[in-house]
């Protein structure tokens, strides 16, 4: 079997070069082009004349100039209603078999279309991903390893006419036929709705598989691995998966994970960072030692880019319409923008709510460093997602003896009527001897140092900063209240000051069973 690894491995080899890869500006104009021409005869296609668009000599200002800047609200209250109400050709050509349901943090709920030639464009992201492992160095038997992805449930809703569920579910119902040999936890169990069941059969079965590799939300792939260690005794879960070589992460930031999931771990693996959105599959990790990933520049997403600065965005955390907006050859490295993409799902010039800097713009790499509503900016600090995590990775290092796996942090009124910073952490193991305001000054400290914008808000109406630790369970256990225990869920890292007192009651009132 061996030689069959060998032989996939030399394919991937043969067909995955990055250098071959096509230049990012030209196939970004060429995306947007096919966009523009397959859509031009829906009726947002004929209201914002994409048929004019097409015969400009500059196609990517003239879009810019007449099609307006979009979020969720503004796209559903404006057209995707009618695609709910059954009606066609409304953004994208076609009616409508699959809605990808959310309820991320730029809106409540939300039912976002997926085309067949969105999940046409998912599955090609994924085939690219899998030629790029090539440059992993990985044997040749990892090829013929299976392939666990945890998701919510492929048990999707069946509504009159079209289909609805979290879009891992959505796209692990459609998996191609020849992938489905290497696929677990398999069709049976991947439909359970139920978080607890499905994680008790995939703990049962575990003892059959041969898993190679592992894909989903680092909080959730970690609840389940120490539910499957539990289940059979183990020391870690190598002893049951002794072929376990790479985790595929997604939808957040890793590193906060990293100290308490390499805890289960016999030996060092290989970690993949991934950009599967509601809205398509953006941006995969395409090289070993980098911690970016190459955005799908070719694959039916066109991106544009906001400077992520105050005078761009409004104090919902949305885009303003007379914002500058750039084309991918016109952005610059290190710099934090607000994404917006424009897709073969019919979502146009759409805010997707993260912000993302350009590490190399040769490969068309980013890395994603927040949100732009887990945004804590209530006294001018400025923070952003990306901060805090380096902010907690730097207390991470300095305290072996403190594994922070979620917070949650806001800017809220203490006793005198001043703002301060308060952070809940959900940490693993006894902290009762942890001294929180030493917790609190590291905090402080490093964001003095490491953002000017902090350091001057510190000087001025910020006056202070706590902590307060939990169970990390307690952070669980909120979600599971919200019915969001699982697949694409993920806990909100900053949080409004009423909502932000209505959770910490909650932390402070659960019991841990």
């Amino acid at each position: 079997m061996t030689v069959i690894g060998e032989l996939i491995k030399k394919a991937i080899s043969v067909s995955g070069f990055i250098t071959g890869d096509p230049n990012p500006n030209t196939a970004q104009k060429e995306v947007l082009i096919n966009l523009l021409e397959k859509a031009k005869h829906t009726a947002f296609g004929k209201k914002y004349l994409f048929t004019e668009i097409l015969k400009s000599e500059n196609p990517i200002q003239k879009f810019q100039e007449i099609v307006p800047i979009h979020d969720y609200d503004k796209m559903n209250d404006d057209w995707w209603h009618y695609l709910l109400e059954g009606h066609q050709n409304v953004t994208w050509p076609g009616g409508q078999n699959y809605f990808a349901l959310s309820s991320g943090t730029t809106s409540n709920s939300k039912h976002i279309p997926v085309t067949d030639d969105m999940l046409d464009s998912i599955r090609k992201s994924g085939i690219q991903q899998i030629m790029s492992l090539k440059n992993f160095d990985l044997p040749g038997d990892f090829f013929e390893k299976q392939i666990l992805m945890l998701g919510s449930s492929t048990d999707l809703i069946n509504k009159e006419d079209h289909l609805e569920g979290e879009i891992s579910g959505i796209s692990a119902s459609n998996i191609p036929a020849w992938f489905k040999g290497f696929y677990k936890p398999g069709e049976e169990i991947a439909a359970i709705k139920n978080w607890d069941e499905k994680v008790k059969r995939i703990a049962e079965e575990a003892p059959n598989w041969d898993i190679g590799s592992l894909s989903g939300i680092p909080s959730w792939v970690q609840l389940m691995l120490e539910a499957v260690i539990k289940y059979h005794k183990l020391e870690n879960i190598h002893e049951i998966w002794p072929n376990l070589q790479v985790y595929t992460s997604g939808g957040v930031a890793f590193e906060p994970y990293r100290k308490s999931f390499e805890k289960l771990l016999d030996h060092p693996i290989i970690y993949i960072d991934t950009y599967l959105a509601s809205e398509g599959f953006l941006a995969m990790q395409r090289r070993p030692d980098v911690s970016s990933m190459a955005l799908s520049i070719n694959n039916g997403v066109f991106f544009e880019f906001v400077p992520f600065e105050d005078k761009n965005i409004d104090d919902k955390g949305a885009v303003k319409q007379n914002s500058e907006v750039l084309a991918f050859a016109d952005t610059v490295e290190n710099v934090e923008y607000v994404l917006l993409i424009s897709t073969v799902a019919g979502a146009w010039r759409y805010m997707i709510g993260d912000t993302v800097t350009i590490t190399n713009k040769e490969l068309a790499e980013i890395k994603i460093t927040g949100r732009t509503k887990h945004y804590l900016n209530v006294v001018g600090s400025q923070l952003s997602v990306h901060q805090m995590n380096s902010a907690l990775e730097h207390l991470s290092k300095n305290h072996t003896d403190l594994c922070t796996k979620e917070f949650v942090v806001s800017a809220i009124h203490n006793e005198n009527e001043e703002y301060i910073h308060k952070w809940l952490l959900g940490v693993e193991g006894d902290f009762n001897q942890i001294d929180r305001e030493n917790l609190a000054s590291e905090l402080d400290g490093f964001l003095n140092i490491n953002n000017k914008n902090y350091a001057v808000a510190r000087t001025k109406a910020l006056k202070g900063v706590e902590v307060e630790l939990f169970e990390v369970e307690k952070f669980y256990n909120w979600s599971h209240e919200k019915k969001n225990l699982g697949g694409q869920a993920k806990i909100p890292r900053v949080l409004k000051e009423e909502e932000f007192l209505e959770f910490q009651d909650f932390l402070k009132n659960n019991i841990v069973k």
